[in-house]
């Protein structure tokens, strides 16, 4: 695996290389990125990954500073799973003013759901995903249904902005228990962890509520929260939304997306499910 950190080393390499599927990462790798880089392999003849924590998608007390730098174990993961180059920019390279400033400003849904608790977030997301899109100049890129705001946010992006890559979703990664493999997961207590499983539980009890017609959506919505909040859970949000647009969702829409934020301890845990009916 080769390792780049200039912006102009990747672009000589790109020029010499043939299709190339990217998987964006802050780092911190566990088997759901794993998950991305193998299917990333079925897309293209090269896998780049990136890794680079982006200053720009933390809000104000947020844990820019605590997010673990893993650097030696996630190569050893990359390296393993085939990955082609790792591209891993210093700061300074991606941002080279003194000042990181926000490019890319992402429609009305950057501020629903956890865009309402995170000012700022997607718009750093979709800025850094641009400019790592306009680097590394791939065919294809992996994302991970986890992340479902995201996804349909740099969805729209790549559409609006006309990007000549195609998006590849990955379905999201799960534990034996059901809890959605992520990087955060890191931060629970055992106790929490033991606890956490519930987030994915109310989800999957709204999919088969949903799925048997009921569309009753407040109440499901509130009878997933009350059951969170009686077990000691901080929610955000638990709401059923539109699979493709994530606008407001109404009764008889058969692709339907439930998602979920909800704090257990110090830590924030997102999760959906699809339901097509």
């Amino acid at each position: 695996m080769q390792i780049i950190r200039s912006i102009a080393e990747l672009r000589a390499w790109r020029k010499q290389a043939a299709s190339v599927a990217f998987v964006p990462t802050m780092g911190n790798l566990h088997a759901g990125h794993i998950a991305l880089v193998n299917e990333a392999h079925q897309h293209a003849a090269h896998v780049v990954v990136s890794i680079f924590v982006n200053r720009l998608q933390f809000g104000q007390g947020e844990d820019f500073d605590a997010y673990p730098r893993t650097f030696d174990d996630d190569c050893a993961k990359l390296e393993a799973a085939g990955v082609d180059v790792l591209f891993f920019p210093l700061e300074a390279e991606l941002y080279p003013h003194v000042r990181q400033s926000f490019n890319v400003e992402p429609p009305h849904l950057q501020d629903e759901l956890c865009g309402a608790f995170r000012p700022g977030h997607f718009r750093g997301v979709a800025t850094v995903v641009a400019k790592l899109f306009n680097i590394v100049q791939p065919d294809f890129a992996c994302f991970g249904k986890k992340d479902y705001q995201q996804l349909a946010i740099i969805r729209g992006m790549v559409e609006d902005l006309n990007s000549p890559v195609q998006l590849v979703a990955v379905d999201t990664g799960r534990a034996d228990d059901g809890l959605a493999l992520s990087s955060r997961n890191g931060y629970l207590t055992s106790e929490e962890r033991a606890e956490a499983p519930r987030l994915y539980r109310n989800l999957a009890l709204m999919r088969e509520a949903l799925l048997s017609g009921d569309s009753d959506y407040a109440a499901l919505e509130t009878r997933a929260r009350q059951d969170l909040e009686a077990h000691g859970w901080r929610v955000d949000y638990v709401e059923v939304r539109q699979a493709q647009t994530l606008e407001v969702a109404h009764a008889g829409e058969k692709n339907l997306v439930v998602l979920v934020a909800a704090r257990l301890g110090k830590t924030r845990l997102i999760d959906n499910v699809e339901v097509a009916r």
